[in-house]
């Protein structure tokens, strides 16, 4: 955003600089500053490579895909406990208003206490030894989708940072034009004081260098801007700075077939997903097999009754088969939708990154014959600056031809600096593209 809002703001800090010069020099007091000066304390520095590392390691959404990680695992250990046994006990007392019995036999006492244990395992569960595998694709596909969360924190990361950069080249570039506009305004005055000069003169310089101060101010606004933006980033308490360039390299080049692909976290989890929703439909005839359960349950009963005894047993082997279930067949069907809307899922992620990967690689070609032409343009203008003052002091042209050449050359090199911009944007997304950032 930055990169898209400076051209447009240093035009309009321009065009509103000319008329307040004017009134100055007219004798007119300027406008006093509705707010004093902030004092700016040095920024934090990092470098590119510490800045992804940052990122992706105190970004709250990073954190949140970790946790999603650890709900996966505990579903997975849920589903596994259909392969372990149940043991649950039972205590209990039973009170009556009187004992029960006949002949003087008590069948019923007043007071009586059970102690019982239950052991149950389910010897058959076909649809619930399913349930691992899902709850084990599941967590397969989280996993793979913190990665893609990862690979988006980073690429945040990364423009945040290369915007700090191009931002702080354009800031240079309006600091050495101001330089060059103060030099100029300076030899004007000394002209005009010594009688050597006209007031004409002297005016256009004062404008340009009071329009250089205006772009240097809109430049250093835009720089803080971006560095905010970096800390934002980065999840710290205060804006960051960037230190150096960033290296953005290659680890292997594109390849031609469609290899690259499996590198690429938001098609693997386009996979994952897949092969999740057919696994899910092939194991939907499982629900029609029948459920077996063995248990054993020792009773303790004291004191016994007649009927009764204090010490027994029983064990139970009990079989369910599902005869009619209305849900079974649209459950399936809602399975069989899931699984097509993931493999439409998945040719639509392939065929957009198929596009990012021709775009990226286009991008990279024409943005380095972009700042190559304008490298020479921004070349040719600074040696037509050079050549236009030394004419200037040499009286053979007025100082109009080096205001023009001023601006010219200023304007060309914010032209080079955010083609060199471009083209470190476009090797970021050429990276992404191919699945290798970050690292």
């Amino acid at each position: 955003m930055l990169r898209t809002r400076l051209p447009a703001l240093a035009a309009a800090a321009a065009l509103a600089l000319v008329s307040p010069t004017t009134a100055r020099t007219d004798g007119t007091q300027p406008t006093a500053p509705l707010a004093p000066a902030l004092e700016t304390s040095p920024l934090e520095r990092v470098t590119f490579d510490e800045a992804v590392r940052r990122a992706t390691e105190r970004n709250p959404t990073v954190g949140q895909a970790a946790q999603a990680i650890l709900r996966a695992q505990a579903q997975l250990d849920r589903t596994r406990s259909v392969f372990f046994p149940l043991v649950d006990g039972s205590v209990g007392s039973t009170i009556l208003d009187d004992a029960r019995g006949f002949d003087g036999n008590i069948t019923q006492p007043r007071t009586q206490s059970a102690f019982s244990a239950t052991l149950s395992y389910s010897f058959l569960a076909a649809a619930r030894w399913a349930e691992k595998n899902h709850a084990a694709d599941r967590l397969g596909t989280v996993r793979i989708s913190a990665e893609e969360t990862r690979r988006q924190v980073a690429f945040g990361a990364a423009q945040s940072y290369l915007a700090v950069i191009a931002t702080k080249r354009t800031r240079d570039i309006s600091m050495r034009n101001r330089d060059t506009a103060k030099a100029l305004a300076e030899y004007s005055r000394a002209r005009l004081a010594a009688g050597q000069g006209s007031r004409l003169n002297h005016v256009r310089s004062s404008q340009e260098l009071a329009t250089a101060e205006g772009l240097l101010q809109l430049t250093e606004l835009a720089v803080r801007e971006a560095q905010e933006a970096l800390g934002i980033a980065l999840f710290a308490d205060d804006p960051i700075d960037a230190s150096g360039d960033a290296a953005l390299r290659l680890a292997a080049l594109p390849p031609h077939d469609d290899a690259w692909l499996s590198q690429r976290p938001d098609v693997r989890l386009s996979v994952a997903e897949l092969q999740a929703a057919e696994r899910v439909v092939s194991d939907s005839w499982k629900s029609w097999l029948p459920t077996g359960t063995a248990s054993f349950t020792p009773r303790y009963v004291t004191p016994a009754g007649l009927f009764e005894p204090s010490k027994t047993w029983r064990a139970l082997f009990q079989l369910e088969i599902p005869i009619y279930d209305g849900t079974l067949g649209a459950t399936k069907r809602v399975r069989i939708a899931d699984r097509e809307t993931a493999r439409l899922r998945l040719a639509a992620v392939k065929a957009r990154a198929r596009s990012e990967l021709r775009l990226a690689q286009e991008a990279v070609l024409r943005c380095e014959q972009i700042l190559a032409s304008s490298r020479e343009a921004a070349d040719n203008a600074g040696e037509a600056l050079r050549i236009t003052e030394i004419a200037y002091k040499a009286g053979a042209t007025s100082n109009i031809e080096v205001v023009q050449a001023q601006q010219a050359a200023r304007n060309l090199e914010i032209v080079a600096a955010q083609a060199e911009d471009r083209l470190q944007q476009a090797r970021l997304d050429l990276l992404v593209a191919l699945g290798q950032f970050p690292q």
